[in-house]
This record gives structure tokens, sequence and C-alpha cells, in this order.
């Protein structure tokens, strides 16, 4: 079975020449995006109900750019002026960067980790008698607080925000070659929009570990896994799989 259509689960990537666009351009298929799940965020009152007051906190742990978008705006609802002294630490340099959307970078004091949550311990572990603030999704990695609890630091978790089932109902009679898939949230909302989903000669297409373990408990038949140490990236497993039966 060729492909030809591809449905990747998550938003279109914004910048130019994104990897799918070589992909498309080198295998001539067509490559589709639509959020399977998305966010939505809860409001000053529930923040409250959580017993937090942001003037306890004098860092913030920002694990994306969604946390990083739901801090301010929790911190403008409660008229809170974040103060010039309060210290990030993000995840990664895209979400540091992202940063920027809301304070004057050279003027406030960041942290920045590599990619993975643990590398920001040694950065953290230079500060660890701040008090820190963690904006989380209601769904979150069991690593992180964890390793947060590893650190004997004074730490709290505060859900700023909720993971939302997106409606699909509009894709009910629509087929794609390949399925792709890059979180147990996504294939909760392909099962949860199409109960009676049939497989067949749909291709899913997982990333991560957690995403292959929802897939199979699912009973769905996995035909391309990334990461692989010949297939790191999403793309690049994909073109592998679609060279191999496009001869």
């Amino acid at each position: 079975m060729k492909v030809k259509t591809i449905l990747v689960s998550q938003p279109e990537p914004k910048m130019e020449n994104s990897p799918y666009s070589k992909l498309i351009d080198k295998e001539k298929v067509k490559v589709d995006f639509r959020p399977f799940i998305h966010v939505e965020g809860v409001d000053a009152k529930t923040v409250r109900q959580q017993k937090i007051d942001l003037n306890d906190f004098t860092a913030i742990v920002l694990t994306s750019r969604n946390a990083v978008d739901h801090f301010f705006r929790i911190a403008d609802e409660m008229r809170f002026k974040v103060p010039d002294s309060m210290k990030y630490f993000c995840q990664s340099e895209a979400v540091a960067y992202y940063l920027q959307k809301y304070v004057v970078y050279r003027k406030r004091k960041i942290y920045v980790g590599k990619r993975l949550f643990t590398d920001l311990v040694p950065l953290i572990k230079k500060y660890k008698d701040e008090k820190f603030l963690l904006p989380s999704s209601d769904v979150l990695k069991q690593d992180v607080p964890d390793t947060l609890d590893s650190l004997s630091i004074n730490w709290k978790r505060a859900i700023f925000y909720k993971t939302v089932i997106s409606d699909l109902s509009d894709l009910r009679n629509v087929y794609y070659d390949i399925l792709v898939f890059f979180s147990p949230s996504g294939i909760e909302s392909l099962l949860q929009n199409f109960p009676d989903f049939d497989q067949k000669e749909t291709r899913i297409a997982v990333f991560g570990n957690s995403t292959v373990d929802a897939a199979t408990d699912a009973g769905l038949r996995i035909d391309i896994k990334a990461p692989t140490p010949e297939t790191p990236s999403m793309t690049m497993a994909l073109q592998k799989y679609i060279m191999s039966v496009n001869k």
C-alpha cells in the first residue's frame, strides 16, 4: 500500500522550510495538520482554590511555551506585578526565547537547560534556597515532580491550564494512509472521537515510548516508530517508511 496522505495530530509548524515541507517536496505526499488535543486555561479562581499565592514565589520553572503564556495570563488576572527579581528556569532555549514575549530578556534572571527537564538540575541546585513555582497542565510527566522532589527544594505545582480533547467529528469520513501521534493524549482523542475506529490499512506512526504504550494498549498496530538510532525524528522515520513502500 503506497502512501499518498498523512495526518499529523499537531498544529502545522510555523517555520518555513520545516522538515515536513521537505518531506512533501521529496516524497510527493500530502500532509495535513490537525491538533487532536488543545490547551484551555483555568481561571484565577481555580488557581486560588489550589492555595496558590504568586507573592510566595521567587522563581518560576517553565517547561513549555504554554507554561509561559498561562503564567503571565494568571499573573495578569490576579493583578500580580511580576517583580524584576523573579528568576526563570527554562527547560530549553526555545522556551527561554519565547519568554521574551513577556519580559525584557537582558534585564531578567533567566537560566536555560539544554532540552530535557533533568538538564535544569545543576541550575536549580545553585539556587536551592529559592521558592519555586511550576505552572503546568493537568497532564504532567512524572519525571518532573520526581526530579524536583529529589532536590529537596521548596517548590509547588500549580495547574494553570488543562489538556482537552479536540472535536474531530468533521474527520469521520476522511481517510489518511498514515496517522501520526506524539502523545498518549492524541491516542485517547482518536478513540474518544471515533470509538468504532477500525484501523484496516491505516498506518499508525508514534513518537516516544509512552505513545507506543498507549497505542499498544488501545490495540492499534504500530507501523512506524521514532525516535530510533537510525531515525531520531518523526519526519526521518516517515521518509524511510515511505521510500520503502512507494518504490
